[in-house]
């Protein structure tokens, strides 16, 4: 340290570091110091402070002391916002001495608050990259001052997404800026960004892959389906650990989790992305505070999180690659301290865990969990080996101590003080009998059938029921069970037929079996059962088809068969041969139906033979007499027949429509001979006076309707008509009254018409 930055080396002394890791020595090197370096290293290897160090040359001034703060000299880029949360705590002590001063930009927190730290001025700054693009845009901050960027977790962030997010922050910086890229694995996404905004990177690798997570001791603990939740229990009971995590990959799971261990009496936090950034934090800061020891958590805290006591992580479910699975046990065994990973296996995950452990290159101890004895013993332990026994006692405490080996004995006390402490934390969980059988045998492509163990002695049972009646064996096997009293364990062989099922029952079982079932013989379906005296008859199924009989050709639709025998499947049914018509001999008369290949005669009505070219009539055309409406002895339809006269309003022997006919006056409203409109007409054709309502003999405002007098009076005021367009229409009641002109807050009606 004596050729590092004053101010850095004692930062590094006051928080009781004595030698740098790999990483921290790598990049502290004095001959990349203004470099652009890719480096990649193992999670947990101290990297936060590693590039930490490798920036100070870069900012600091010779004398190690920032002055006043102003736009930001440096620029770290991380995943998430835990994990910049997380790097802006390890800065800030780290250059606690320089008088720097630290912001963050990060996504869930009041941007206000994050626009006044940047007003006022930092050194260095914090941010997750759409926080920071967000900030750039809005020119809340000015990157014109930038001397190095830090990208943490690159890899992450690709995953993530922020591709174009990190191209339009790294063109925002100054094209001398020195670009630090710090990933686990280096993916050829990396390799292209490294080549696109560095320049003559250095590539720095701390470790190598195969001796990563040296630390970590590995631990894949196989239960059954049912007792996950019990094993997670045991494996925290167990080991007891300061602080603890156990991955979920759902949300749901984490809340399940969260609330089952809650109830069993476990200080737990959650953390997911459905959090606000205000929980999260809250949740990480309990944790560290010792509020909270066990965090259920997403892949959202695999990266980056350190926690200073966390020595146990559980996969309560297995991620979905290797690399996750790294990421998840780095949260542990890390800057030199001992940790255990341990991953919960069920059956059904058994060789999914082997896959991880193979492609992650990790040793992995296979075992079962704790079991509640096991806890039980590990209690006693701990309680004997507890520091307690080695500290000094007060004088009260004495004297409490006296007093109660006055009253009581001292195994009691001991036995007494013995549940007290077993009452402090939750019961450990019984777990079932894990029998983990052999692996499968490889199947052999050439295997012509599977091999079966031998059911031992057994009787057969008939039940009359099979594939016609919608048999299957997943309702026939309980059926059975539930009916005879016996288990699934008991049956051997169920073999389904067109229209009968045989089941295989095994010998010690068939006295009880039929006691139960009772003398009719009938389940609970109404299916006889009937006992057969032997191993009924039932051809071999043969090999299961292989993806390779599939690609051989396939036979022929209609092999050739024997020409003297019908086809299989009209075996029951089949008619004797009909000698052929026209046929010269015998032999000829026994011709074959049908080439192979060819299709058979059809049977019309009868016994007849009919060749396979000729159709057979069709039966509305048979003998039988022709569809009525088409026949020839039948008339026509009536509508269309030339006996029947045509339609009446088109017909010459019918006059012409009334309204139309030469013979007779035409429309009334429209004829020639009739004057025009009555209610305009000056007299009727008739001698009665026009409409009364609007006739010049009558006095106006009458309304009479013709033939019916009129109402009005001598002397009475001309009645208004709806119908007279002669003069403005007056409502009844009086004349329209004045519109109120439209103005302001009125709602008048439009004029109409010139003003």
């Amino acid at each position: 340290m004596t050729t590092m930055i004053p101010t850095l080396a004692a930062a590094l002394s006051a928080q009781g570091y004595t030698d740098l890791t790999p990483v921290q020595v790598a990049v502290t090197d004095a001959a990349l110091a203004d470099q652009d370096l890719l480096v990649s290293a193992q999670t947990g290897s101290g990297k936060t402070v590693g590039f930490g160090l490798a920036i100070g040359p870069t900012i600091l001034p010779e004398d190690g002391m920032f002055g006043p703060a102003g736009r930001p000299l440096a620029l770290v880029i991380a995943p998430t916002r835990e994990l910049a949360l997380q790097v802006k705590r390890e800065l800030q002590w780290l250059y606690a001495g320089t008088g720097a001063t630290l912001a963050s930009c990060v996504g869930g927190m009041d941007f206000r608050d994050e626009r006044r730290s940047l007003e006022r001025g930092a050194q260095i700054v914090v941010a997750t990259p759409g926080r920071l693009r967000d900030h750039i845009m809005r020119s809340t901050i000015d990157l014109s001052d930038i001397k190095a960027v830090i990208l943490d977790e690159a890899d992450e962030m690709l995953d993530l997404g922020f591709r174009e997010d990190l191209e339009f922050i790294l063109d925002q910086a100054p094209p001398s800026r020195r670009t630090l890229m710090f990933s686990a694995t280096v993916p050829a996404a990396i390799a292209k960004l490294a080549q696109s905004y560095q320049k003559d990177a250095v590539r720095v690798a701390s470790t190598s892959k195969e001796s990563q997570h040296s630390d970590i001791e590995y631990r894949a603990l196989t239960v059954a389906n049912h007792d996950i939740d019990a094993a997670i229990i045991n494996v925290l009971r167990f080991y007891d650990a300061p602080n603890a995590i156990v991955f979920a990959n759902t949300r749901a799971m984490v809340t399940r989790l969260t609330t089952r261990l809650a109830n069993r009496g476990f200080a737990t936090v959650a953390l997911s992305g459905e959090l606000s950034q205000t929980e999260r934090t809250h949740a990480l800061q309990a944790m560290r505070d010792g509020r909270a020891r066990v965090c259920v958590a997403t892949d959202v805290a695999a990266r980056g999180i350190d926690l200073p006591n966390l020595e146990l992580v559980i996969h309560a479910e297995l991620p979905t690659n290797a690399e996750t699975l790294l990421h998840r046990s780095g949260r542990t065994g890390r800057a030199g301290r001992k940790g255990i990973s341990a991953m919960i296996v069920p059956a059904k995950m058994k060789r999914r865990a082997q896959n991880l452990l193979t492609w992650g290159k990790l040793q992995a101890t296979w075992a079962l969990p704790p079991t509640a004895d096991e806890v039980t013993a590990k209690d006693e332990e701990r309680l004997l080996n507890d520091q307690v026994w080695s500290e000094s006692f007060t004088d009260s405490e004495q004297d409490f101590a006296t007093r109660l080996l006055a009253q009581h004995a001292p195994e009691k006390i001991a036995a007494a003080y013995l549940r007290l402490y077993a009452g402090k934390q939750s019961a450990p969980e019984e777990l079932s009998d894990y029998k983990d059988g052999p692996a499968a045998p490889d199947r052999e492509k050439d295997r012509p059938m599977r091999d079966h163990k031998s059911f031992g002695p057994s009787r057969w049972f008939r039940v009359d029921v099979g594939r016609e009646g919608k048999a299957e064996a997943r309702w026939l096997l309980p059926m059975i069970c539930k009916a005879g009293g016996i288990t699934k364990t008991e049956i051997g062989a169920i073999r389904i037929q067109p229209n009968e099922t045989f089941v295989e029952i095994s010998e010690p079982a068939v006295a009880g079996f039929l006691a139960a079932i009772g003398p009719d013989m009938v389940l609970e379906n109404q299916a006889k059962l009937s006992a057969l005296d032997s191993a009924p008859q039932i051809g071999e199924r043969g090999p299961r088809a292989t993806k390779r009989d599939y690609d051989s050709p396939k036979p022929k639709r209609h092999a050739p068969r024997d020409q003297d025998a019908p086809p299989p499947s009209a075996q029951a049914d089949v008619a004797p041969i009909q000698p052929i018509p026209g046929a010269a001999d015998d032999d000829q008369a026994r011709k074959p139906r049908h080439k192979p290949g060819q299709k058979p005669e059809r049977r019309d009505h009868g016994d007849a033979l009919v060749p396979y070219g000729a159709k057979p009539a069709y039966k509305g055309k048979s003998d039988k007499p022709p569809y009525k409406g088409k026949s020839d002895d039948k008339p026509a339809w009536k509508g269309k027949s030339d006996s029947k006269p045509p339609y009446k309003g088109k017909s010459d022997d019918k006059p012409a429509y009334k309204g139309k006919a030469d013979g007779k006056p035409a429309y009334k409203g429209k004829s020639d001979d009739k004057p025009a409109w009555k209610g305009k007409s000056d007299s009727k054709p008739d001698g009665k006076p026009a409409w009364k309502g609007k006739s010049d003999d009558k006095k106006p405002g009458g309304f009479a309707r013709p033939g019916k007098p009129s109402f009005a009076k001598p002397g009475d005021k001309p009645r208004p008509s709806a119908t007279d367009t002669s003069k403005r229409f007056t409502p009844p009641g009086g004349a329209a009254k004045p519109r109120k002109p439209a103005g302001k807050g009125g709602a008048g009606a439009p004029k109409r018409g010139k003003p």
